[in-house]
């Protein structure tokens, strides 16, 4: 246990000191495996990780879904939710903001990035929140907030990396993120009416859309609803498979490219960014696999079981801890290293407390996964670290992050209400994957 909890230093100092997090996290696995076992058995194990996890046929879904959401993107479809939900609530006090809540969460069903999401939307509302004289504490900070749900929100690369590294249904984990999902949207929606509420200049109404101007707006996004339908649909009811549905999902989204007549030029500038990104992943993927293994070898996870049995912790105060142990880390890492460095230890003690918990072990790491994303939302909205706040403030010139920071406020209120929520009352997540299933 002692050689794990070095290896863990080693790894957050290079963290800090801004080594790539896949070097530093295959480097320190593969340094620990020599020091426990030998440098030929480090080797052989190390190789091993990289040759099963390139030849892993479940991992073509990451570079299909990323594929995809980078050619709705480049579609403009960002646009056209936008000026579809603002059409139905833009009239209502607070109704834009309302409305890039829910075009993000529109957006994030076929991005499955929050960083992406929070970016594109971003240039599409914030000129429109301004316009009409939304102040910057609640425009942008419901356009931060908003893009968290890419994470959610099925399909989501959080989840896909989750599930393969927990060897968890991913089908079961699109399921159970979708109500989570929908519960955000909703109370994202209460923070901005409390908002307006407190201060009504924050988020004035504008003029009413007529409805032959509604249904225009959403004729404009039949396509990219028809695609989530198609995507969504066939992987819950089992028509086809998580990489079968990432497959048609791209084919999909490079049919509604064309549509939209994409120029070659960015086509081709989309087909580089999405196997840059998918590349990047695959390697940190690789770098977790191989410390996880170091881990488990030095016997942290089992140390841990043990430790905690031995104090007589109740399993929900231990999944207090655990939250209060992310949320802490939320604030000094990057939503990415936070996942990768801390499911290997957590998910086999989560496991173990399935039955203290009242849970099925079939069902308690789908359980367990949605709430590592729930608490990975807040991570992306909170200081000193928000990398949403962060992109909003790069993207946007001129935007101080203490501006964002102060609006977030009422957003990082309805998160831990989600939280809680979904920590306590696991049927939240648990209903669909059940129904979808089986018991």
């Amino acid at each position: 246990m002692d050689i794990a909890l070095i290896g863990f230093g080693v790894l957050l100092a290079c963290i800090f000191l801004r080594m790539p997090i896949a070097f530093a996290m295959g480097a320190v696995g593969f340094c620990g495996l020599w020091y426990i076992r030998g440098w030929v058995p480090a080797l052989s194990s190390s190789a091993e990780r990289f040759i099963s996890s390139v030849q892993n046929y479940e991992l073509a879904v990451l570079p299909l879904f990323i594929l995809m959401g980078n050619l709705v993107s480049r579609a403009g479809f960002s646009q056209e939710l936008y000026a579809s939900a603002q059409t139905f609530l833009g009239h209502r006090r607070g109704g834009l903001a309302m409305a890039t809540v829910v075009a993000s969460g529109g957006f994030a069903a076929i991005c499955g990035s929050s960083l992406a999401t929070a970016a594109t939307m971003s240039k599409v509302a914030l000129p429109s929140m301004r316009r009409y004289g939304y102040k910057d504490t609640l425009a942008t900070a419901s356009i931060a907030a908003g893009g968290t749900l890419g994470i959610m929100i099925p399909p989501s690369t959080i989840m896909v990396i989750y599930g393969l590294m927990t060897e968890t249904s991913i089908n079961q984990l699109f399921a159970a993120g979708f109500l989570p999902g929908f519960l955000g949207i909703l109370l994202y929606t209460g923070a901005i009416r409390w908002t307006v509420w407190r201060d009504p200049a924050a988020g004035p109404s504008v003029a009413k859309a007529p409805w032959a101007e509604r249904l225009r707006a959403l004729k404009a996004v039949w396509g990219v609803l028809f695609l989530f339908v198609l995507v969504i649909g066939g992987i819950y009811s089992g028509a086809f498979t998580a990489n079968e549905a990432a497959g048609i999902g791209a084919g999909g989204a490079l049919l509604l490219a064309l549509v939209k007549r994409v120029p070659a030029k960015d086509l081709l500038a989309v087909f580089v960014d999405s196997a840059r990104t998918s590349a990047i992943l695959f390697f940190v993927l690789i770098g977790a696999l191989i410390f996880s293994n170091f881990i488990n070898v030095a016997g942290f996870p089992e140390a841990l079981k043990g430790f905690v049995t031995g104090a007589g912790l109740s399993p929900q105060l231990v999944i207090l801890l655990i939250l209060g142990i992310y949320i802490i880390l939320g604030c000094i890492l990057e939503s990415l290293s936070m996942i990768l460095l801390t499911v290997p230890i957590f998910f086999p003690l989560v496991q173990a407390l399935a039955p203290g918990l009242g849970m099925d072990p079939k069902w308690v790491l789908v359980w367990f996964g949605i709430v590592i994303v729930m608490v990975t939302e807040i991570s992306l909205i909170t200081p000193p670290v928000g990398l949403n706040v962060y992109v909003l403030s790069g993207v946007v010139p001129g935007l101080k992050t203490t501006t964002v920071f102060r609006g977030m406020v009422p957003f990082i209120g309805a998160d831990v209400v989600r939280l809680l929520a979904i920590t306590y009352i696991p049927i939240i997540s648990l209903l669909l994957p059940r129904i979808f299933y089986g018991k």
